[in-house]
């Protein structure tokens, strides 16, 4: 009996090494180029903003809005920026015919501001982020390219922002570097003023 016993002990001790290996590899697999997979594409450091997030399929309704608003060269260009980018389903939970609405060329300066209000000038990782919380007492005032102001404040080990209309979202993926900045990806759309 005790033989079957630490042979079973044995056999649980190497499956829960095998399972800690495999979940390694996973991990390791959602890595490309020491970033983290977004959307399910690899998001290279030498490329741009608007050249990687073509390619997660998680910011569709971000890059149409984007190209709506003629924002592409300006997010193609040198920055550095920081992009709070909202997934499509950040976009979803906004009331219903919104981002239709958004999306319509009367409504451009509209969008414009929507989008840019994601955007802070100059390339702030969430360890700098997370510095000037501490700086702040708790809380970030960060001043957005659009010229409002986003909070940034943790609750727990989760990074957080609460826009003007109090708002707020967390940051689900950090630090995904690009050529010309970085991009935090939200879970929900932050609205300005």
């Amino acid at each position: 009996m005790k033989k079957l016993t630490l042979a079973i002990f044995v056999m649980a001790i190497a499956f829960l090494s095998f399972t800690n290996v495999s979940a390694q590899m996973m991990n390791d697999k959602q890595m490309s180029n020491g970033n983290p997979m977004v959307g399910g594409a690899a998001m290279y450091k030498n490329k741009d903003i608007v050249d990687n997030a073509v390619n997660s399929k998680d910011h569709t309704t971000l890059v149409a809005a984007v190209k709506a608003a003629d924002l592409v060269d300006t997010l193609k260009g040198k920055g550095p920026f920081t992009v709070f980018a909202p997934t499509n389903a950040a976009f979803d939970m906004l009331p219903a015919g919104t981002v239709n609405t958004l999306l319509l060329a009367e409504n451009k300066a509209m969008l414009t501001k929507v989008l840019t209000y994601h955007v802070v000038a100059g390339k702030m990782d969430s360890k700098a982020i997370m510095k000037a919380i501490k700086k702040g007492k708790g809380k970030a005032m960060l001043t957005t390219v659009s010229g409002g102001m986003l909070t940034a404040t943790m609750r727990g080990n989760n990074l957080m922002l609460t826009d003007e209309k109090g708002g707020m979202t967390t940051v689900t993926i950090a630090n995904v570097r690009q050529s010309n900045g970085v991009i935090h990806v939200v879970d929900h759309v932050l609205m300005p003023n």
